[in-house]
């Protein structure tokens, strides 16, 4: 139901599914390769290349060649693509704010630690 509704989220703004995903890594990790986000958000790096060329056609992601590495892009969001996800990210909130109620702080805090937890172990059983 979470993620049903998470993808309603991007539905507003003609964005493919992952759309915010992306947008948030890219926000949190400016000037990471697309590798790198690929990894970070699940999906393949083809998969990557086409989601952010439709983010780059629509002005919200700037594809910059890396300063240390001149072979690979860097992303970066653009001023508009900033406001998209604030706006977005405010939605996904209001989504998630049954869970933060239900759980209390401390709960919520467990759950984000069991989760990273099992997203750590999935990662090192891929090495």
């Amino acid at each position: 139901m979470l993620h049903a509704r998470s993808i309603a989220v991007s539905e507003p703004f003609g964005l493919p599914t992952g759309s915010l995903t992306v947008m948030s890594l890219i926000w949190a990790n400016p000037g990471n390769s697309q590798k790198q986000l690929a990894d970070w958000a699940g999906i393949t790096s083809p998969g990557l290349v086409g989601l952010v060329d439709e983010l780059e056609n629509r002005g919200l992601v700037t594809r910059q060649r890396s300063v240390s590495d001149r072979r690979r892009n860097s992303l970066v969001l653009t001023d508009k693509g900033k406001r998209t996800t604030e706006v977005m990210m405010t939605t996904v909130s209001t989504i998630e704010a049954p869970i933060r109620d239900a759980l209390g702080p401390d709960d919520m805090q467990q759950l984000i630690s069991l989760v990273d937890r099992a997203v750590v172990a999935l990662q090192q059983s891929e090495a």
